[in-house]
């Protein structure tokens, strides 16, 4: 079973990267001078997956790590981290995009992100690569199970804040899209009546 769970499943190490990348790439969509709403949705979208995040990491990554990581300082820290953005978040939550160090804010918990993410991509994930390279896929199987019990209770706020927070040419090109699509439809419906 486990060897298949690591062929049906992307690894945790996979899993774990995919979501750095993603909330730091949300992290540049960010723009000072962008609109309240949008500012709020972005860092809603960001402080959310982060803190799914981290709770995936302590209740599955990091306790998978402990027996047999040798880099012990950067395990023994990174809940400390975890604390430290989530009052990073507490406190932007608390604030309005309209305040006057709002983006101070943000930024405060990018650069406390950045540095997590360099601590585990260098050091910790290669290292599970290595000592859990049988357990992958196991990991990443529980961690997607985790996320969705984790998140179902944001979806249509998550939905919500990936609209307001989407580029406007996305957006333009998603309804355009839709258009189109809808056109193709019926043209091909009314097509198939005749």
């Amino acid at each position: 079973m486990t060897t298949l769970k690591n062929k049906l499943f992307p690894s945790i190490t996979d899993m774990i990267r995919t979501d750095h990348t993603n909330v730091l790439s949300t992290f540049h969509r960010y723009e000072a001078d962008a609109a309240p709403e949008k500012k709020r949705a972005l860092a809603n979208t960001i402080c959310l997956a982060l803190e799914i995040h981290a709770q995936l990491e302590e209740e599955i990554f990091y306790p998978a790590m402990q027996d047999i990581s040798a880099n012990r300082s950067i395990l023994e820290k990174s809940v400390p981290e975890h604390d430290a953005m989530r009052a990073s978040i507490a406190r932007l939550r608390a604030m309005e995009p309209t305040d006057f160090d709002y983006d101070e804010a943000l930024m405060q918990l990018m650069r406390e992100v950045v540095h997590h993410v360099a601590d585990e991509e260098t050091t910790l994930l290669p290292e599970a690569e290595k000592q859990l390279r049988d357990r992958l896929g196991e990991l990443g199987a529980a961690m997607t199970k985790r996320r969705l019990q984790l998140a179902a209770p944001h979806a249509g706020e998550l939905a919500a804040d990936t609209v307001r927070g989407m580029p406007a040419t996305s957006m333009l090109l998603a309804a355009g899209t839709l258009i189109a699509g809808t056109y193709l439809v019926r043209r091909t419906m009314r097509r198939a009546q005749l």
